[in-house]
């Protein structure tokens, strides 16, 4: 079964000014036809929309690039016209997250049944679950997005916001089983950037070591999760 169209609600609707039209052409627009929504929420009186989206145009363009985009529209409804902010993410609770920090009731967005691959077991639905909830305590520092259909993985560097935490860098790493239609996600912890790029270069050559464990002080109670304070960079590797 096809993906139902793809509908911003914005009929009838202008940018609110020539920035954000230019901004929302380019950013949005021109890839539409190339846009599939994974999962959306639209708060009732239409003045907001979420959505989670995967850019098919990414697939043929850099190696490793994020393919999903959280997308929310502001809409003024007297004025009839809409502002945006937009972030390109390479993980759905990411996406998820993002909007959920930016006023998505958070069991409004979850991915439709048939997008995406669905968690292979309890440890991925609860990573999934903290990264969707505590968005604000991580930075994306790192990405890479390999869809090789043998090796379809996803590796993600953050760094957390606060500068006392044991475990100052994470790694996320998906791997997905296309046959299976699941996927696992899990963390690892290290002690500097260095070492967090260097296990994506190698898992990426298929030669990593298991991730080490995320060790917290007795006394930390720091949640995971992510928010996008930088874009995305690729770590060493080609997907191609």
């Amino acid at each position: 079964m096809p993906p139902p169209e793809l509908d911003f609600r914005l009929d009838d609707f202008e940018a609110a000014d020539e920035r954000t039209a230019e901004a929302f052409s380019h950013a949005i627009g021109i890839e539409q036809d190339m846009l599939t929504a994974l999962a959306e929420h639209h708060t009732p009186d239409g003045a907001q929309s979420y959505y989670v989206l995967h850019n098919g145009a990414v697939t043929w363009g850099i190696p490793g690039e994020p393919q999903l985009v959280a997308l929310h529209l502001q809409r003024d409804m007297e004025r009839r016209t809409f502002r945006f902010e937009h972030a390109e993410l390479p993980l759905p609770a990411m996406a998820q997250s993002w909007l959920i920090h930016r006023g998505c009731p958070p069991d409004a967005i979850g991915l439709m049944p048939g997008m995406g691959t669905a968690p292979a077991d309890e440890a991925t639905r609860a990573l999934e679950q903290r990264l969707m909830g505590d968005g604000d305590h991580f930075a994306l520092l790192h990405s890479y997005t390999r869809d090789d259909p043998d090796d379809v993985t996803t590796v993600v560097v953050l760094r957390a916001l606060d500068e006392r935490s044991p475990a100052p860098f994470r790694v996320l790493h998906e791997e997905a089983d296309t046959e299976a239609g699941t996927h696992t996600l899990r963390e690892g912890g290290f002690a500097t950037v260095a070492e967090a790029v260097q296990w994506c270069h190698n898992r990426l050559g298929r030669e990593a070591a298991p991730l080490p464990p995320v060790r917290l002080t007795a006394r930390s109670t720091e949640p995971s999760g992510t928010v996008p304070a930088a874009p995305a960079q690729r770590p060493p590797g080609r997907n191609r």
